[in-house]
């Protein structure tokens, strides 16, 4: 069939991306479902900072491809040996397709499933399988196994999570990275026990996430640090309890001074390798740095081993936010419904095809946390 979808030959253009064009709108062809894979309408896909860092060139991917990985939407056909999932069956995409099968999956962590991580390096489904080509016959590869900007994609089975149908598509795609990122990261990383004290460095979709996934587990004090002040008053309808701007403040002693010491879980959402000390230097003695934000592969963090063994820190990463999709998307969806997880504030506007070069500049800029992709 031909859709319609956003292709990205070449990363690191120059900024701004409205004059670069890094991403080309174009019609494309896309082959129907093999077996295993489903055919899926997307709904709505929001733009991610990981998304900007495949442009950039600071998340490497393999060109030419279909960008985008947080979306949902609708099952249009499946293809031989599909279970579970049918023709208007409403999905949310998992960005690392879940095989149930190598040793991280069968030990429950399902976010660092070796064949899905394969696949995606590889810019393939699961099954190694590209479904995108140009019109003059040149293969695309897939983001992750998503391709969420587009108007239609095929995906693994295994990419995909079944929702309820009643809820709101132009919400949904959220679940698919920011919410599943930044609360998972907290209740699934961490684990972090009501009471804690708790401080997040960045406030972007993921920051904001992990500051709800924070109040919902009982921390206290709530700490939201960044350098925008209107990201920071978005991070107190989220339930912080205190904001620091990093600009005009010493963020590793205002941590310190509201915690009397350091914030015992500590999130650093920003992905700069600076932002990632001091992260660990606002961490109290035995308490927990994570980190979630992705660095360029070439950025170091340095860590005196001595304070590690010395204050008994621990210093975890995670990815996905440790999560088992299937488990977690449902149950973060519950929250929403019940008014635990308040993530309308996550959306800053919707757009069109047309807008997503500009989008990405607005999301370089820091002026935006979710712009959503939606084809109504």
């Amino acid at each position: 069939m031909k859709t319609t979808a956003a292709v990205l030959t070449k990363m690191e253009l120059p900024k701004p991306y409205a004059q670069s064009q890094p991403l080309s709108v174009e019609e494309v062809e896309l082959d129907p479902p093999g077996p295993g894979e489903v055919l899926v309408e997307i709904a709505s896909a929001g733009l991610c900072h990981s998304d900007l860092s495949v442009i950039n060139g600071s998340r490497p991917r393999v060109t030419p491809l279909v960008l985008g990985h947080e979306a949902c939407g609708v099952v249009l056909e499946s293809g031989a040996g599909v279970t579970g999932l049918k023709s208007g069956d409403h999905v949310v995409f998992s960005y690392v397709p879940i095989c149930g099968h190598c040793n991280p999956c069968a030990t429950g962590r399902a976010s660092l499933c070796e064949n899905g991580m394969k696949a995606n390096v590889a810019g393939s489904l699961l099954s190694g399988a590209r479904r995108f080509k140009k019109r003059g016959g040149e293969t695309l590869n897939h983001h992750i196994g998503v391709s969420g900007f587009a108007r239609h994609t095929v995906a693994a089975q295994e990419s995909l999570i079944k929702i309820d149908p009643k809820f709101p598509l132009d919400k949904a795609a959220l679940f698919g990275c920011a919410i599943l990122t930044g609360v998972g990261a907290v209740v699934n990383t961490a684990k972090l026990e009501a009471g804690s004290s708790a401080a997040v460095f960045g406030m972007g979709g993921v920051g904001l996430s992990a500051v709800m996934g924070a109040r919902a587990a009982g921390a206290n004090p709530i700490i939201a640090v960044d350098v925008l002040e209107d990201k920071l008053a978005l991070a107190k309808t989220c339930g912080a309890t205190h904001t620091v701007n990093a600009k005009t403040s010493d963020s590793e002693q205002a941590v310190k001074d509201l915690t009397g010491g350091g914030a015992q879980y500590v999130f650093e959402c920003s992905g700069h390798e600076a932002v990632g000390l001091q992260a660990f230097n606002a961490t109290r003695r035995g308490g927990t740095t994570v980190y979630i934000g992705l660095p360029h592969p070439s950025k170091r963090l340095s860590l005196a081993p001595v304070t590690i063994v010395g204050e008994e820190r621990t210093v975890k990463g995670s990815y996905m936010g440790s999560a088992v999709p299937s488990r977690d998307v449902p149950r973060f969806m519950a929250m929403y419904l019940a008014g635990i997880l308040p993530i309308d504030v996550l959306v800053s506007r919707t757009i069109r095809f047309e807008e997503l070069n500009s989008a990405f500049d607005v999301l370089d800029r820091g002026e935006a946390v979710r712009q959503i992709l939606t084809f109504a």
